[in-house]
This record gives C-alpha cells, structure tokens and sequence, in this order.
C-alpha cells in the first residue's frame, strides 16, 4: 500500500487515490459499517492568508455535501456523509467503479458517436431539471464535473459552488464571480442574478466541446474569453464538423444564446429538442408541437388518471411514430419488449392470416411483451393513418416511480378488461 496514502479518514479505510482536484484530494474508501465502497473528498488546506478567507474555503467545501445531500437521482452523485477528522474535512459519495470525467471525451481523438452525446447531455439535462425543481442551481457545470459510469451512464457532481434559489437567508450562499470562466454564462461573468438557465448555457458549452473538441469561447487569457462570451457568437458546428444534423446544431445555438429571453426556460426544453434527434426522428412528426400533443393524449382514456406533470414526462421520453394504411407494426413472433398507445386511427390483430381484433384511439398494445419479455403472440397491422406512442423499458425505467405506477395500473386493468371479455365469450359459447 502506498505509504503517503493515510490509512483511515473518519470511519472509512482508504484503499487508494483516485484523484485530485482545485479544492481537495478524492480517495478510494470502504465503509466497514455499511460494507461498501466509498469516494472520500478531503478538502486541500486553504492557501489564503486571512482567516475569513479561509472559512469562505471551509464552507464552500460544506456547500457540496449540504446541498448534494438534498438531491437524490440517478444522474447526480449521491452524497452519504461528512465530517471532520483531525482538523481535515471531508465528504463521503458514492463510489463509481471505472468511472471517467466527460473531459476523457473532449479530444477530437476520443470523440463520441453523435447518439451517444445526445443522450449523454439528455440525461444531464433531466438531472438538471431535478435539481433545479427543488430550487438548486449548479453554477459549475463542466466536463470535469459530470462523471461517466462504466456502461457510459452520467453522474452530475461536485456542487461546492451551487446556489438554493429562495433558501433561508441563514444558509450560505455565494455571491461574486464564481465558476470556470470558460463555461460561464454570460449573466455569470456580468455578476448578475442567476436563475437556472445559466446552467443551460453551460451545458450547452458542453456539448459543444464533446461534438467538435473545441471550445466556443475559448481564449489565451480570461479577459479575452469574457470578451467572447459577452459579445461574440461562436462558430456554428458544421464548421467544425461537416456531418453534424442541423437538427443538433440549432439545439447547441439556443443553449448558447446570450439572451435569456432566447435561450431555452428550462431543463426539459433542452431535453425535449434533444430527443428529436433520436435516431427514430424520421418518425417525428415537426409539424405538431409539444403542447399540441400534450392535448392530444390529455383526451385518451389510456392517460386519464396521469397527472399533467407525468403525461409530460411521458410525452418527452417516448416517440410519436406515424403508419400509413397496411403498415406491419408489430410481427407475429417477434421478441420485442416495446408497448404503443394508439393515439388515432386503427389497427387489426392478426394472427396468422385471421383477423381477430380492431384496436381504435386509446387502445395499447404489446404490454404482455414487455412485463413477460415473451415474443408476440399476434401480428399487428394498420387499417388507416395511425399515429402511435412508443414506449420501451428502457423509458420507463427513467419515469419518476408514481408515472411508472400509473402505468402499470392500467396494464393491469386493461388485461382484466380483456379476459373478462374473453369469459364472456366463452360463455356465449
């Protein structure tokens, strides 16, 4: 074992180093309580040579584990503990086996596929909207703060400059420049109030360098890369990359727009623009907008009991896909573990060549695939334009637990419904 490694913090052994950052030393920990690996963050002693200083560094290394701790979701690091021992400080966090920073991916030789950056920033932008729900803002968002799992998931860290919007004016809050000059928004250099959208920006920022390697804003010195940020647009994408979908590019362009009136309100915005950019765009339809489709699906007995919160969600997660008369949706014997609502027109059940049923608007089908994970029992088949709802588990896993609930609930109805009806007619029989 490394000897300069301290062999206890707190109650947690340190196994090894995993990394140092401007404001403390992260090491590899195991917690003998709870038997389970540990990231332990020890603040770095503070260089400043007056005492207030040196509190404003004690308490801004506090801020992550107050804050963090408010936050549970699967994109955010989660926090378990922090205290003091011997004078160090530190916070304990979830452990990330095989995790990297996004910064791992900010080289024009480690580039990400396009999907793969989308969904990255898709994730990011849901986490986001968690936090910014319960009245939290990042400030600090960055490649170096967004961690990649193993299985290419995101975590969200490192919270040690984030602001609770409307908090209790005991709590401290930090005021004055803050943050990595190369992603700050514009109202951030200025010092003015922040809101949530700074956050936009930033992360627009982000993508920007894990699609093209480059930084929008960048500069040899900070007074010129806040020059950039205040006063120039930077160059559109496909100057850097030729193959970039346009569809991509004016996402990055709204992030980045100086105006906070332009850019986007917030998170699930963001989110939802990016999700047209799936590789199943080819089954959006442009010409109805969100809130046209919301009312859509708002009338359909399938949504009745949702609250409006999770009909959007819903909305934003799953894919609106269009059939013209005759199309084969779904094939007979196909392992597929993906469900649709029918939000209009009409299909018929087929098995074999026998027609055995109609579904109309409201209808779904395909839920037996995906709570048994069988393959499909019957075909189906478009009888007129019909315009479907998608949705897989991987979706669903990412609804919050009530939507996944309201789901589940009508599955269950809906096979009651159907083997009530299928009783009856065998008792006609």
């Amino acid at each position: 074992m490394d000897q300069s490694l301290p062999k206890r913090i707190g109650k947690y052994d340190i196994v090894g180093k995993l990394g140092q950052g401007g404001m403390g030393i992260v090491y590899h920990g195991f917690d003998p309580y709870k038997y389970r690996d540990v990231a332990v963050k020890v603040a770095l002693e503070s260089t400043a040579s007056d005492e207030e200083s040196k509190k404003r560094h004690q308490k801004m290394f506090f801020n992550e584990s107050r804050i963090a701790g408010m936050l549970e979701h699967p994109n955010i690091l989660r926090v378990y503990d922090a205290g003091v021992d011997q004078n160090q400080y530190y916070i304990v966090t979830e452990y990330v086996a095989g995790s990297k920073t996004l910064k791992e991916y900010c080289t024009a030789e480690t580039l990400l596929p396009m999907e793969k950056v989308v969904e990255i920033i898709f994730k990011s932008c849901k986490a986001l909207d968690y936090a910014h729900r319960l009245g939290v803002i990042h400030r600090d968002i960055k490649p170096t703060n967004i961690m990649v799992t193993a299985d290419m998931d995101i975590k969200i860290g490192d919270f040690g400059i984030a602001q609770i919007i409307k908090s209790d004016e005991s709590q401290t809050q930090f005021d004055g420049l803050m943050g990595s000059p190369c992603y700050m928004s514009p109202e951030q250099v200025k010092e003015e109030l922040l809101t949530n959208q700074t956050d936009l920006f930033s992360l627009g920022v982000v993508m920007f360098e894990l699609l093209t390697a480059k930084s929008p804003f960048y500069s040899d010195n900070i007074a010129s890369t806040v020059r950039r940020i205040l006063f120039h647009d930077p160059p559109p994408l496909r100057f850097y990359r030729s193959d970039i979908l346009r569809t991509i590019e004016v996402i990055v362009q709204k992030a980045l727009t100086k105006k906070t009136s332009e850019r986007y309100k917030t998170a699930m915005q963001f989110a939802a623009d990016l999700r047209l950019t799936y590789k199943d765009i080819n089954y959006a339809d442009i010409n109805i907008n969100r809130k046209e489709r919301f009312n859509v699906l708002r009338k359909l007995q399938f949504f009745r009991d949702f609250h409006d919160s999770e009909l959007w969600e819903v909305l934003l997660a799953s894919l609106w896909r269009e059939f013209v008369p005759n199309s084969h949706i779904v094939d007979e014997g196909a392992l597929d573990e993906t469900f649709y609502i029918i939000v209009s027109g009409e299909l018929t059940v087929k098995k074999g060549d026998k027609d055995i049923a109609v579904l109309k608007s409201g209808d779904c089908f395909g839920e037996i695939g995906y709570l048994t994970k069988r393959k499909r029992a019957n075909a189906m088949v478009s009888t007129s334009d019909t315009v479907l709802l998608e949705v897989n588990n991987a979706i669903i896993d990412q609804l919050s637990p009530n939507c996944q609930l309201r789901f589940h609930k009508v599955f269950l109805k809906k096979l009651l419904e159907r083997l009530s009806k299928k009783s009856d007619e065998l008792s006609e029989m």
